[in-house]
């Protein structure tokens, strides 16, 4: 039956208008969803700088999805100085809250995805050490990206300790003991470290065949904060660390600048083993007292605590657990997030 009467003129009229009305609210929603993640990033970096920075955005845009977000709640979210930017009491509860909700969001879309079939896609920063980075991670990356054209990766390479959460970081690959409150480390392992001489060192030094010997050798110093005392030579004895303090004439706080030392002849160093091996093979580093090896290190995957880490975060840190498997001296129970 034909439909040319006002009922029917008026009734597609409406559905027309109720469509337009979801479409309107679906933009809003998206709206509202990217200034809850703008607001969560400044909010996590304490700086509308820093978090325009992050999220290649211009600083405008950043603080205009602030102030939308306010407006729009009708509540100051944040405490602006010319310094810093510090949670109000509403916007901490806001903070929070959003977290849950931006989970939710990244929990909807991965239940939806099959891990073996769909690709990553979006970004993923992390921070590791620069001899990770280089030994380890950037010879498997290629294979990487090829699988997963769509994926984004934001590498930074420092020897410093980043602060995960307000320097807006996904997750950390870090060596050495993990302290920091509300954050998940798991385990990855220990990581054997070697002490090293270059070959123009020990013909000009000799080899030292006991920790006696030291006393007659320079040690070069690695500090993370210069200005700090140094430890010494590192060894092991009945499973605990001991130090033997050495004479050096140079500390760096640097990992490349460590290696160039020791290749300058400036000095014993102690590293990771990843680091110096195909150097130790070609015999353009010497090992020495590998009988007396310094404690190895543990290897930990650092992550802020959610209720659920985006599948592209998730699958990214099973990829460096399997990375870094072949460097380690065995991995820890540890479950994956």
């Amino acid at each position: 039956m034909g439909c040319n009467d006002s009922d029917c003129i008026e009734g597609r009229f409406l559905g027309k208008l109720a469509g337009f009305d979801l479409f309107v609210r679906l933009l809003q929603t998206i709206k509202l969803l990217e200034q809850m993640l703008i607001f969560s990033r400044v909010a996590e970096m304490a700086s509308f700088t820093r978090a325009a920075d992050s999220m290649g955005l211009p600083k405008a845009s950043v603080s205009q999805a602030v102030q939308q977000l306010e407006a729009r709640l009708g509540t100051r979210l944040l405490h602006r100085t010319t310094r810093r930017v510090q949670l109000t009491q509403d916007g901490q509860a806001c903070y929070e809250r959003c977290q849950d909700l931006l989970a939710d969001v990244d929990e909807f879309q991965g239940q939806f995805q099959q891990a073996g079939d769909a690709p990553l896609q979006g970004k993923v920063r992390l921070d590791m050490t620069t001899g990770l980075a280089r030994h380890v991670v950037m010879p498997l990356l290629p294979q990487l990206l090829q699988s997963h054209p769509a994926l984004e990766l934001e590498l930074s390479c420092t020897e410093r300790r980043v602060d995960l959460v307000r320097e807006g970081f996904d997750c950390v690959l870090r060596l050495g003991p993990v302290d920091e409150p509300g954050l998940v480390a798991r385990p990855l392992g220990l990581v054997a470290l070697a002490t090293c001489a270059s070959p123009g060192y020990v013909q000009a030094h000799g080899l030292p065949a006991t920790l006696q010997d030291l006393g007659g050798h320079r040690l070069v110093h690695y500090q993370r904060t210069l200005g700090a005392r140094p430890l010494g030579f590192e060894y092991e004895e009945d499973g605990q660390p001991r130090y033997l303090p050495m004479a050096g004439a140079l500390t760096v706080n640097n990992a490349e600048a460590y290696l160039a030392a020791c290749q300058a002849g400036l000095g014993l160093i102690q590293v990771p083993r990843l680091a110096v091996q195909p150097l130790l093979d070609a015999g353009e580093l010497v090992e020495v007292l590998p009988r007396h090896p310094p404690p190895p290190m543990p290897l930990y995957l650092i992550y802020a605590q959610r209720r659920q880490l985006p599948r592209r975060v998730r699958v990214l840190m099973d990829w460096l657990a399997e990375a870094v498997l072949p460097w380690t001296l065995g991995a820890g129970p540890a479950e994956k997030p």
